[in-house]
């Protein structure tokens, strides 16, 4: 079964639901099978759907491990697009809760870039780059920071 996007914000509508879910088909059904990541966590990048689903399912396994569920919030977004590209730039937070108290244990807000495709009247996204400003005393991502 093919989900179709045919809005831009419905991507990250399905992104957050899919986090939320860890649910990996949901979440990669919105990616292009030759997507292009560059990632904050561990992988410099990552080309093609295979190796965006081996790190999010040991990401959303670990979830379940842990039995934690994580809510995503996006600010600031801004959205351009025409009938075939359409790009997307925002703050994400990450809120990762014990999943039976809905306990709030940690958060973290990087800042994202989505570009996206239209393929068979859904948007998909084709590349997408997240980072953290860095501080320059310590040279370490500041996770901390809010939009």
């Amino acid at each position: 079964m093919t989900t179709l996007y045919q809005e831009v914000d419905q991507v990250l509508t399905n992104y957050a639901a899919a986090v939320y879910e860890q649910d990996v088909e949901q979440f990669l059904s919105a990616y292009h099978d030759d997507v292009h990541i560059y990632d904050c966590w561990g992988n410099w990048e990552i080309k093609g759907l295979a190796g965006w689903r081996d790190s999010v399912t040991a990401w959303f396994t670990q979830l379940r491990d842990d039995q934690h569920v994580v809510k995503v919030h996006f600010h600031s977004v801004t959205t351009e697009e025409n009938d075939h590209l359409a790009y997307i730039y925002c703050a994400v937070t990450f809120t990762g809760y014990e999943k039976e108290s809905e306990k709030a244990l940690r958060h973290m807000t990087n800042r994202f870039t989505f570009g996206l495709t239209k393929k068979d009247g859904s948007w998909l996204i084709t590349h997408e780059h997240s980072s953290l400003p860095i501080d320059p005393e310590t040279g370490k991502g500041m996770f901390d920071s809010k939009p």
